[in-house]
């Protein structure tokens, strides 16, 4: 394969004798080489998340001299990214990830020209913020940031050099239109259903596993700029780490597909949070509404305090009733609840939690089909309860 850089800009690149020195083991390399290493200081890289995959892509994209690193994020260090986010240590806890992120960078390679964008990746700002790298890679793990960087990354004719990881399981490609293969949507043309697909947030992951599926994230990419090797184009890897074992599945192109086949129907970025369906109703002055099947943690508090009537059911899993509870909850798992209507009292009101209010709200949709009608979500779960009621109560 060829390198995706224009030979000119290349030419003009220089290694000075520091450089040298530290990038030697490149050098000696035949298929590196100093032309190699100036295609890598030449290349720039837009890494949106500085989380579990932006971790490692992070750390080995700077040692391994890539030019310049765009780094996209607006999240703050939290205890619990700590297990995986090897980016960030226990000092850093509070603060804006992509401050710890740019120090810890900056310590192992200086010469690293590094961009900032402490925002959030959005359709209002993406191609203005992407234009000007040559690889976008996405670190994040929901799914509007997902559509959203494959759709920039077809428009602008750049490579996206893809990860996701889940528990025990990740998986790596590389999506490029432009070099002949499929993109995200070829995949994926349509997202699931809000909340079907668990976060690692809701189902967790092996702290290990980023580090295995960025680091691959980050191989892809240095073969894409000094061109040697097969990339992960028209492949999608799949890692099981249990069984530590890799497939390999083949990815063709998707002549229907809406942004990258020849007649696209997708020719500009769209509203990736509605596509999505996250998008929350609006009020009459613009702002998030909550909805009348919701009920804040505050109000809760005060209706146990008060011992009004009602049942307070915890759709969580035993592992995490074990963690944090609620107290007057009863635990009922969403997978067990079609199976334990007859637990439930229909003639009463039913309050649903789980950690954040995702499962909650899909188990008082399901409730709902089943005919029960006084049903109230609880906004923000258990994580809502311990910020906003007892923090005593641990959050995982």
């Amino acid at each position: 394969m060829n390198s995706i850089l224009d030979p000119q800009r290349v030419a003009i690149t220089t290694l000075n004798n520091e450089e040298i020195a530290r990038y030697s083991r490149h050098l000696i390399m035949p298929e590196v080489t100093m032309e190699g290493q100036k295609r890598i200081k030449t290349a720039s890289i837009l890494l949106i998340g500085s989380g579990g995959l932006g971790s490692p892509l992070g750390l080995y994209l700077a040692a391994a001299g890539v030019g310049r690193l765009g780094l996209v994020d607006f999240d703050v260090v939290d205890h619990s990214n700590l297990q995986r986010q090897i980016l960030h240590g226990t000092k850093d806890v509070g603060r804006p990830k992509i401050q710890s992120a740019a120090d810890r960078i900056r310590d192992v390679n200086p010469n690293v020209k590094l961009d900032l964008h402490e925002t959030r990746f959005t359709s209002q700002n993406a191609m203005g913020i992407a234009k000007d790298y040559d690889i976008i890679i996405d670190g994040t793990d929901n799914f509007p940031t997902r559509y959203l960087a494959n759709d920039v990354s077809v428009l602008l004719k750049k490579p996206n050099v893809y990860g996701s990881i889940f528990r025990f399981e990740g998986q790596a490609t590389v999506f490029a239109p432009a070099l002949g293969g499929p993109c995200y949507r070829c995949l994926y043309p349509e997202p699931p259903p809000p909340g079907l697909v668990p976060s690692c947030a809701e189902g967790g992951v092996l702290g290990v596993l980023p580090g295995i599926i960025g680091v691959i994230q980050a191989i892809e990419a240095v073969k894409l700029i000094i061109g040697q090797g097969e990339p992960l184009i028209g492949r999608l890897l799949l890692f099981d780490a249990l069984a530590m074992k890799f497939r390999e599945m083949k990815l063709r192109r998707n002549p229907q597909c809406p942004i990258c086949s020849e007649k696209p129907t997708i020719t500009k970025l769209i509203d990736y949070e509605q596509f999505c369906g996250f998008t929350p109703a609006p009020t009459t002055n613009g702002a998030a509404k909550s909805s009348a099947d919701e009920i804040s943690v505050t109000d809760l508090k005060k209706r146990l305090d008060a011992k009004e009537d009602f049942d307070l059911i915890d759709v969580r899993e035993p592992h995490e009733w074990q963690i944090a509870k609620i107290p007057g909850a009863r635990l009922i798992p969403l997978g067990e609840l079609p199976n334990r209507l007859g637990e439930l009292d229909s003639k009463r009101e039913i309050l649903l939690h789980c950690k954040s209010g995702g499962r909650s709200g899909r188990a008082l949709k399901l409730l709902k089909e089943k005919g029960f009608k006084n049903l109230k979500n609880v906004a923000g779960g258990i994580e809502a309860w311990a910020t906003q009621v007892d923090p005593s109560v641990p959050k995982y």
